[in-house]
């Protein structure tokens, strides 16, 4: 299965792997959470408890916050996870190119982008 791994502080990348479960848990470092912020049959898949571990701050999703700790992206059928296509690969690698870091202020995070590295 074809998906794209984000880490925090580093580019996404695509690696293919076996679809198990316990594979899935290793790629976000515990339980696995998915969410779907796009109109397309895309997952996010990241730590359960990512907010509990205190795990770094990685990237910002529309309409979800800050996501913390690695997660990556795969596609979906109507009942399980399946790999992304090329197109989806070269779509959500240039959202995620970016890193993004994170500093406190008063009304929140403020996010500072570090663009062409």
């Amino acid at each position: 299965m074809k998906i794209l791994v984000c880490e925090a502080g580093k580019h996404p990348v695509v690696r293919d792997i076996e679809h198990t479960l316990k594979n899935l848990q290793g790629i976000v470092g515990g339980y696995i959470e998915a969410i779907y912020p796009y109109e397309e049959p895309v997952g996010l898949v990241c730590n359960e408890d990512g907010i509990a571990l205190n795990l770094p701050l990685n990237r910002i999703v529309e309409g979800y916050g800050v996501i913390r700790g690695t997660f990556f992206l795969c596609g979906l059928t109507e009942e399980d996870f399946c790999g992304l296509t090329d197109e989806q690969i070269d779509r959500y690698s240039k959202l995620f190119w970016d890193i993004q870091h994170f500093i406190p202020t008063p009304d929140g995070l403020m996010p500072i982008i570090i663009r062409g590295l």
